[in-house]
């Protein structure tokens, strides 16, 4: 039997799965989207992936993560290129992926110990 154990798990919230449009973490469902921090899951009240402007998310980076890993709801888009210059000025990263693949990023790289951040709009 193979197993995969970490030996020291990270903490912090777990995705689960998907429901509906939205996520289960942790054994609750949220319907829309959905804002990750190594400490806690929230809802987001996600604006369209072209509307989404820095300040957005400004709440989410105040920690000065490495990087924003950036779901894009059920199929990838690119953010404004304003959107993405604003963050990086911050020093920090943007990973844009759809929301499905973004949801399995986090819980890879939060595995590794990664201190990252997620907005995850709606699927």
């Amino acid at each position: 039997m193979v197993t995969f154990d970490r030996e020291q798990p990270q903490g912090g919230p777990v995705i689960q799965g998907f429901s509906g449009r939205g996520f289960r973490v942790d054994g609750v469902v949220y319907d829309g989207g959905l804002w990750l921090t190594p400490e806690q899951a929230s809802d987001w009240p996600a604006p369209a992936i072209d509307d989404l402007r820095v300040e957005d998310v400004a709440a989410l980076l105040d920690g000065s993560p490495e990087f924003l890993l950036l779901g894009t709801g059920g199929a990838m888009r690119r953010p404004s290129q304003t959107f993405t210059a604003a963050v990086e000025a911050m020093g920090i990263g943007v990973e844009v992926m759809d929301s499905r693949a973004a949801a399995r990023a986090w819980i890879v790289l939060r595995g590794e110990g990664r201190q990252i951040v997620a907005a995850l709009l709606p699927l």
